[in-house]
């Protein structure tokens, strides 16, 4: 009965996420970072009806129903966490639980209308305990398996929602060296393929056959209103994107990028934001071998738009530390706040996440320097509901830490 009564309580946590929240929400004594790469200034925040009413100086005389004292702790957007399979792997190891890739698929073709949404479950252990660390949305992809073009997927809110999925379609494409061998034994197949898959689109549906008549119509229309993510790390491939991209009409942006600086200003002529982790040093292939801590900071210098991503989707939540070291390694501080709030959803065509009037209220209340590994998040709120801060994590924490601070854990019988 102990058993079923942790998990009936852990049920019951996923679906009550959120504390009941008051109409008016102040929050005052804030240090708040808007969202951008101004530095922060001591503003309150007024939310009513889960959108922020008003940031300004003083409005510690405007009735609320519920205030909150930051007492000069910084407040940020909540943050996005990366490129993710928050929602579609909950134990990599389970087959059942993992619903982010297709492998081994009878068709034989690429799938670009492959939808990881349609399978996404908010109710994944892994959402609050991303949520509770101070990350609202989630660029949901779909994860790279046996074909070139992965499949789709967007922009998806950590509110606790079914249908919590906003922004542009994003279509996965890998083109690293890491695949070519399940494609053709070369990288160089990725490109054979794709190039024939887009020459496809201006052929009668009868004649398909790389892509359905779905994955036509869906290509389609990514290119004409959505976004195209390469998975590529070398500086040739990255260079060989922007080629294909241009030939093909398409909105590109790079993902992985380890060698991205070597083509700084190629990226920033043609206007290809790229989604990095800036703790990328030591190569891990032959891909990567130009791989360094300041790539964040050179390719923001030459006027490339830089995103984060940890490549975890179970340690999102390490996405502050890549920042943090971002900023260690000459990236301006407001850059990286920036690369974390309101940039991701403005590239993706997501609602703007900035503290400021009109928008939705998802903020955080920090501890200390957001970017600093010693800071945690105090307080999360989204669309101006207080987050309860609890996860399954924070349960088990809970339920086996030892009352008695003389024994170790291993003593306690719970």
């Amino acid at each position: 009965m102990r058993a079923s009564h942790f998990w009936l309580c852990l049920l019951i946590s996923a679906l009550t996420s959120h504390w009941a929240s008051a109409d008016r929400l102040l929050i005052i004594n804030g240090n708040v970072l808007i969202g951008d790469d101004r530095p922060a200034a001591q503003l309150d925040i007024l939310v009513d009806r889960g959108q922020i009413e008003t940031v300004a100086e003083d409005l510690k005389s405007v009735e609320a129903d519920r205030v909150i004292d930051a007492q000069g702790r910084i407040v940020t957007p909540a943050l996005f966490a990366g490129i993710t399979a928050a929602g579609l792997s909950e134990i990599g190891m389970v087959y059942e639980a993992v619903d982010s890739r297709l492998n081994d698929l009878y068709t034989g073709l690429m799938h670009p209308e492959f939808d990881v949404r349609k399978a996404y479950n908010p109710l994944s252990s892994v959402i609050p305990v991303t949520r509770v660390e101070g990350y609202s949305y989630s660029l949901l992809m779909a994860s790279f398996g046996d074909r070139t073009i992965s499949g789709q997927g967007s922009l998806v809110r950590f509110d606790g929602g079914f249908d919590s999925f906003e922004g542009k379609t994003t279509i996965y494409v890998n083109v690293d060296g890491s695949s070519g061998n399940k494609i053709g034994g070369s990288r160089a197949a990725h490109w054979m393929l794709l190039d024939s898959a887009f020459e496809e689109l201006s052929v009668d549906d009868d004649d398909l056959t790389l892509i359905s008549a779905s994955g036509k119509a869906t290509l389609k229309a990514a290119r004409r209103d959505g976004l195209f993510v390469f998975r590529a790390n070398r500086a040739s491939d990255i260079y060989q994107v922007l080629r294909f991209s241009r030939k093909h009409k398409l909105s590109p942006i790079i993902s992985g990028g380890q060698e991205a600086w070597m083509v700084a200003e190629e990226l920033a002529s043609a206007g290809v934001p790229v989604v990095l982790n800036a703790l990328d040093n030591l190569p891990g292939s032959f891909d990567g071998l130009g791989a360094r801590l300041d790539n964040a900071a050179l390719l923001h210098e030459a006027g490339v738009t830089v995103l984060f991503t940890s490549g975890e989707t179970h340690n999102a939540r390490k996405l502050r530390q890549v920042a943090g070291n971002a900023v260690a390694n000459g990236l301006s501080y407001g850059a990286a706040v920036a690369a974390m709030t309101s940039l991701p959803a403005e590239i993706f065509g997501g609602k703007p996440r900035m503290i400021a009037p009109g928008l939705r209220a998802d903020m955080v209340i920090w501890s200390g320097d957001p970017l600093d590994v010693n800071s945690a998040a105090d307080q999360v709120i989204i669309d101006g509901v207080l987050d309860s801060m609890r996860s399954r994590q924070t349960q088990l924490l809970e339920r086996y830490l030892p009352e008695d601070a003389g024994l170790g854990r291993a003593y306690i019988n719970p």
